[in-house]
């Protein structure tokens, strides 16, 4: 039925009819009305059909109605990503949103240019929300507050704008005190022009209660914190040993000499490698990857709680799991001095890093070591002990040629170092790290990015339908507006539509002491990635062919990869769009909450500093300058903030808006991008989630290395993207 519906709406004479009429057209017989009925509002929802005035049904792009997912900033402005991957992403103002939330699925009408006489478009296609075709989030945490006649909820969740008004909370094990943390229940929302109603489901406790900062990241971003009882019956059940059955049919690897490296503190080991040199002029690389598919088959509990969950969560304090510890920590995870099954790629590598063959295969391991990034750089640093240490050395010398290949071919160098949260008992913060990108991450990063783009070539050969990652290329209306602002700070810039520029700029910026606040500035300007089952590669890297496929215990794009290649049965193309779609908003969820779980610690650690009165004083990075302040990077509390202009107690700074920056009257003082100034934290505000800083030293900012002057015979240094161990890319 779904299909004559569609062939309908999609002739050339077809006139928008309601149902009554679509039964008769369709010459379905009146029994049939009411499945009828279902899948008109399964097509709605879907956004394949739209529903307009009347109740009569159209394809939406007959009225310029786009379906997509949209997500919302803290200013309240929308960003639609159509469902159709051809089409850009399109704008909806803060007053066009109507009462869509951060990661609906909705319904816009895109805005028609006239032709002819019309002001310079700006190449973005703006739009406005007539319809939430489905809704993310169902439930909110906020704290509760009491007007004159009512209780209201104020959302944690600054993208959430309106108040949500409340009846007295019954029933729901605690009472609630006003300033409690409190999960409500969204009612139907019918008009951005009144608040959302709903229901107290749950009292979460007092924010500075123990252990209702978490919680209350946990509810936000609906994480469970238990399996289902069938999903963990279904684990324990599969055992805990690999089993001689098991090894049928594989490649034995258990004598070689397999190795992995993960950070200090990891439990899930789904990679590993093994090198071994062929001749002198080639080398056999194996990189094995956890066979979580030969323990979570489709249609099992397990596997369905894995989509849903999507990845795991790595927040603060704790790890969700995608995948029930007997399997992600025990039976996948793997542990040196034990059997464990894996997927495997063998490459043939060239000397100089060039791949000659690959091939794919199920195998068996046992991993005769296990090491921290820690003990392998150390090992680099020095010379090598033993024949594993020596390997390691090889694989370094061929991973960073392999890494200098990468750049060549126009992968882009927007590394930051990241910085981890310690705790201590009671939750509180003890110490924060930087985590820099050194060789002994890049050993790792540059073999697993050599798997994931060999996989997708392998798939993409066969026609063979499976889940991308993708990283589309950013519209040009932002890279000219990023140029723009680099030209305004007198930095040559080339044309960025092209990525050799973009790779060119890189390198002036690793120079320059402004640098790293432009590099942020691109970092904006980019796309997202996100999963797809159009196979757009990746900008960032510079592949046209890439998917994920390294961390199958940890992301279920990468489960779905290992079944797409070995497996004969597949799902539908349909059904693999509805994965990636899903594991696409999980990915944003995830990030979100992982963000929310650091950003609460933090607010808890500076409050605790102004209430000492005696804040630390932290070095800080100027990334924008304003009218009313300038916004600071602080690398030591891996945040971002402002500095109030109304802070500054002993000068007057005027803003210069043809060059771009502040001057004292009093000091001559000058404030620009890419200054360093020690700040400490003036205000915590835990509503906004925001922390304004005030400038410590009055004294000149650092001094800046003359400029340097650039001709057309510089290139660009080797650099790449990432965002956690070969992770989010």
């Amino acid at each position: 039925m779904e299909n004559e519906i569609r062939k309908l709406l999609g002739r050339k004479d077809y006139v928008p009819l309601n149902a009554a009429n679509l039964l008769r057209h369709l010459r379905l017989p009146p029994s049939q009305q009411a499945e009828l009925q279902r899948v008109l509002v399964a097509l709605e929802r879907s956004g394949r059909v739209a529903r307009i005035k009347g109740d009569r049904y159209i394809q939406p792009r007959e009225a310029d109605l786009i379906p997509g997912r949209i997500r919302m900033n803290r200013q309240g402005k929308g960003f639609l990503q159509p469902d159709d991957p051809q089409l850009k992403e399109i704008a909806i103002p803060e007053d066009a949103t109507g009462t869509a939330l951060h990661e609906d699925r909705v319904l816009v009408r895109l805005d028609a240019k006239p032709k002819g006489l019309r002001p310079r478009d700006d190449g973005q296609n703006t739009g406005a929300v007539i319809r939430v075709l489905e809704r993310q989030r169902t439930q909110i945490v906020g704290t509760l507050q009491r007007g004159r006649q009512f209780f209201f909820v104020v959302p944690d969740d600054p993208r959430i704008p309106h108040d949500v008004y409340v009846q007295p909370p019954r029933d729901v094990g605690r009472p609630a005190r006003i300033g409690d943390k409190v999960v409500v229940e969204m009612r139907e929302w019918q008009s951005r022009h009144t608040n959302p109603e709903g229901e107290i489901i749950e009292v979460l406790g007092a924010p500075d209660a123990e252990g209702v900062d978490m919680l209350s990241v946990l509810r936000q971003y609906n994480l469970p914190l238990h399996f289902p009882k069938t999903v963990l019956h279904e684990a324990r059940a599969i055992g805990t040993t690999v089993h001689p059955r098991d090894r049928d049919g594989r490649v034995d690897c258990r004598r070689h000499q397999v190795i992995t490296i993960d950070p200090d503190d990891a439990k899930d080991f789904d990679d590993a490698i093994c090198l071994e040199r062929v001749s002198p002029a080639q080398w056999r690389l194996w990189v094995h990857i956890a066979d979580v598919s030969h323990y979570v088959r489709p249609g099992t509990a397990l596997d369905a709680e894995a989509r849903q969950r999507g990845n795991s969560t790595y927040l603060v304090d704790r790890v969700i799991p995608m995948l029930p510890e007997a399997l992600s920590n025990e039976l996948c995870s793997l542990q040196p001095d034990t059997d464990r099954l894996t997927k495997c790629v063998e490459f043939l590598v060239s000397h100089d890093g060039r791949v000659l063959n690959a091939k794919f295969y199920s195998a068996v391991i046992h991993s005769q070591r296990r090491f921290t990034y820690r003990q392998v750089l150390e090992i680099l640093q020095r010379k090598p002990a033993g024949p594993i240490e020596v390997m390691l050395h090889q694989a370094h010398e061929l991973a960073q040629r392999i890494r200098r290949l990468r750049f060549q071919a126009g992968s882009l160098d927007l590394d930051f170092p990241e910085t981890k949260i310690r705790l201590d008992d009671r939750g509180r913060i003890s110490r924060i790290e930087k985590i820099e990108n050194d060789i002994s991450h890049q050993l790792i990063e540059e073999f697993m990015l050599l798997a994931n783009e060999a996989v997708a070539a392998r798939l993409m050969s066969q026609r063979q339908p499976a889940v991308y990652r993708v990283h589309e290329e950013p519209e040009e209306r932002r890279l000219q507006e990023y140029r723009e602002e680099v030209l305004s700070h007198n930095v040559p810039c080339g044309n960025l539509s092209h990525p050799a520029e973009v790779q060119k700029l890189l390198h002036r910026l690793n120079a320059l002491a402004i640098g790293p606040a432009l590099k942020i500035g691109l970092l904006k300007s980019l796309m997202r990635a996100r999963y797809a089952v159009e196979p757009l590669g990746h900008y960032g890297l510079a592949k046209a062919k890439y998917t994920h496929f390294t961390s199958p215990i940890r992301r279920y794009a990468d489960l779905v990869a290992h079944r797409a290649l070995f497996e004969k049965t597949q799902p539908p193309v349909s059904a693999l769009q509805q994965i990636a779609e899903h594991i696409s908003v999980t990915e944003r969820n995830s990030a979100d909450a992982e963000r929310d779980s650091k950003d609460v610690k933090l607010y808890a650690f500076l409050t605790g500093q102004l209430h000492s009165g005696r804040p630390t004083h932290y070095p800080a990075l100027v990334t924008d300058v304003r009218n009313f302040g300038f916004f600071v990077d602080v690398p030591g509390l891996a945040m971002s903030g402002l500095v109030p202009l109304s802070t500054v107690e002993d000068d007057f700074f005027v803003f210069d808006s043809a060059r771009n920056h502040l001057i004292g009257r009093r000091t001559r003082r000058v404030i620009r991008l890419g200054d360093n100034v020690t700040v400490q934290v003036a205000k915590v505000d835990t509503f906004k989630k925001q922390v304004d800083f005030r400038l410590v030293d009055t004294r000149a900012p650092n001094t800046r290395p003359p400029a340097k002057r650039w001709n057309q015979f510089d290139r660009p240094s080797s650099a790449r993207r990432s965002r956690g161990r070969h992770g989010r890319r």
